[in-house]
């Protein structure tokens, strides 16, 4: 006998099959793929961290790599790879990867300047954040900076109309502490420049980190809306999206594309110009610098799956669980960090936060048999 809900729910499946995504959250195991990215973004960002680390303290003959020139490498590397995605999504068919590309960025060129919201406000946030440890200790950046945890929670509420229950919202103010507690500075000598601050500067800097607490949760949230209610696959959305830093506090930027292009050559030009012109675009470059810019791209296109797949909160667990990984392998490999008890006083709030966060209160419903 036809069905035509079951007739509706097979066009939808092949509508999501067609998009050509890796995952998809309405399949039978969606939610294993949902926290399988999570997993492998813990992953790349914790191997990213760590071989930034290094590629910006080994000692190499030479001039120092640029981060503005590899900020670059990775837009293109990104693109190209988001392009081959789409080109195998098309069958390899080069006319029908020409003509999406056509249809899906140049005849929509309202879809694409959306993006530029994001984009400008994640520009704009670099710059308070240069701001805002220019005026303030390393402690009271670390504290507030660390509001953006609620911050996306309130927008996600606001603007997704996402519910979040008792226990999570409990468990996003552990989160905070415990990443406060795992980033505070093991030493609190000031910097020379910074011990006769007057209470305007040091207001000044304060209100630069909320501002880019604010925006660092608007953005965030608004792209992963803009996301979910497109029907774009998201390898399109990140051939447009634009916005990319190799700072890791940084590092977890939406993904990036031809804004991202376009800014990073601005910055490049802007801040190393004389440099490029004295020494080369790719100057310093080796092995290890070519594996940060490689992993930096593998992060954009992760980090657009769990946006559209799970959220930008739990994006937000796993970034402070890399956070704690990174340090301790840094700690055991790479001995440039020594933990203290704060350090480990936050890491169990972390992990205490993140089991908290999926504990579900579950109103009872009592069902009436006929």
């Amino acid at each position: 006998m036809y069905d035509e809900t079951q007739d509706q729910g097979l066009k939808k499946s092949i509508r999501h099959l067609c998009q050509g995504s890796f995952f998809s959250v309405r399949s039978p195991g969606g939610c294993g793929r949902k926290y399988g990215s999570l997993g492998l973004l813990v992953l790349q960002t914790t191997t990213l961290v760590l071989t930034m680390r290094y590629s910006r303290t080994q000692q190499a003959e030479g001039p120092r790599y640029l981060a503005s020139s590899a900020v670059v490498c990775t837009e293109l590397l990104k693109i190209a790879a988001c392009t081959l995605l789409i080109f195998r999504d098309n069958r390899f068919s080069v006319h029908a990867m020409n003509q999406t590309l056509w249809d899906e960025i140049v005849s929509k060129p309202l879809e694409t300047l959306k993006l530029t919201i994001p984009s400008g406000i994640y520009t704009l946030q670099n710059n308070l954040l240069y701001v805002a440890l220019s005026h303030l200790d390393a402690a009271t950046y670390q504290v507030t900076y660390q509001l953006k945890i609620l911050t996306t929670a309130l927008f996600s509420v606001s603007l997704l109309g996402k519910r979040l229950g008792n226990y999570q919202w409990l468990s996003l103010l552990i989160l905070m502490t415990g990443v406060v507690l795992v980033q505070w500075p093991s030493d609190l000598t000031l910097v020379p420049e910074l011990e006769n601050l007057s209470a305007g500067t040091q207001f000044m800097g304060l209100l630069a980190v909320l501002v880019a607490c604010f925006s660092s949760g608007f953005a965030g949230v608004y792209f992963e809306k803009i996301l979910k209610e497109s029907k774009q696959c998201v390898w399109i959305r990140n051939i447009q999206l634009a916005k990319s830093s190799l700072s890791p506090s940084l590092a977890l930027a939406p993904p990036t594309g031809l804004f991202g292009l376009a800014f990073g050559l601005t910055g490049v030009f802007a801040y190393d110009g004389d440099r490029v012109l004295t020494d080369g675009f790719l100057q310093g470059y080796n092995s290890i610098t070519w594996i940060v810019v490689l992993l930096q791209a593998l992060g954009g296109l992760v980090i657009a799956a769990v946006i559209k797949y799970a959220d930008n909160i739990l994006k937000g667990f796993a970034t402070s669980i890399s956070i704690i990984l990174s340090s301790l392998i840094s700690y055991f490999w790479l001995e440039d960090f020594d933990p203290t008890r704060l350090f480990f006083l936050g890491s169990v709030l972390v992990i205490t936060a993140t089991f908290l966060y999926g504990f579900d209160q579950k109103p009872v419903v009592s069902s009436n048999v006929a």
